[in-house]
């Protein structure tokens, strides 16, 4: 700590830590009832295990991402004021609840409260990480910077407005947020683009 400031690497640790025992935790809310037969069959197993399975794969991209995100906005901002590792914890207990509702969606899929809660768990882990984006790109002005978080943000928003409609339009809207890693890529291919160009030749 100086100067009120925290270096963005201690954070590091502790966010590793818990991004990947989330991750692991995800795949302990498996359902654990009995199958019917001694010899199930395919569709009994997929019936079963399906729609979680399908959740926590959806999960573990969606904390991935985060986590890649989150490691370039402390590559980014190497330093931290008190606010910012304030918003990083939590960002992290969004991260922590995650296995958590991942569970629960997966085995209650056709609950209309149960895709709400799931959908407004990913909402505040993409509001937290634009919100720490957003302090981290002010000091430099480089707003375009911001242009990737807050994709994904629109994403889990659209997608939390959707469960009021039909709790079934967010599993459909949820993947778009994988588009957000493209953003990203253009921008930074475009950046290259423009410093080559005011490159004297």
């Amino acid at each position: 700590m100086s100067g009120g400031h925290l270096e963005m690497r201690r954070m590091e640790a502790l966010s590793n830590t818990v991004f990947g025992v989330a991750m692991t935790l995800l795949a302990y809310q498996a359902p654990r009832d009995k199958f019917t037969s001694a010899d199930p069959q395919w569709r009994e197993i997929w019936h079963l295990y399906g729609a979680f399975l399908s959740t926590l794969l959806l999960s573990f991209i969606v904390a991935g991402m985060f986590w890649y995100s989150h490691q370039r906005r402390l590559s980014y901002a190497t330093h931290a004021g008190r606010v910012e590792v304030l918003g990083n914890l939590f960002f992290l207990l969004s991260i922590i609840v995650l296995p958590v509702t991942c569970g629960l969606y997966g085995n209650n899929y056709d609950s209309p409260n149960i895709t709400t809660l799931y959908s407004f768990n990913l909402f505040m882990i993409s509001l937290f990480n634009t919100t720490l984006w957003a302090i981290a790109v002010a000091r430099q002005r480089d707003w375009l910077t911001l242009m990737t978080p807050a994709a994904a943000l629109v994403v889990m928003a659209a997608a939390l407005v959707g469960c009021l409609i039909d709790p079934h339009w967010p599993k459909f809207i949820w993947p778009l947020a994988f588009l957000s890693p493209l953003i990203s890529a253009y921008i930074e291919r475009r950046r290259g683009f423009d410093i080559g160009e005011n490159q004297p030749r």
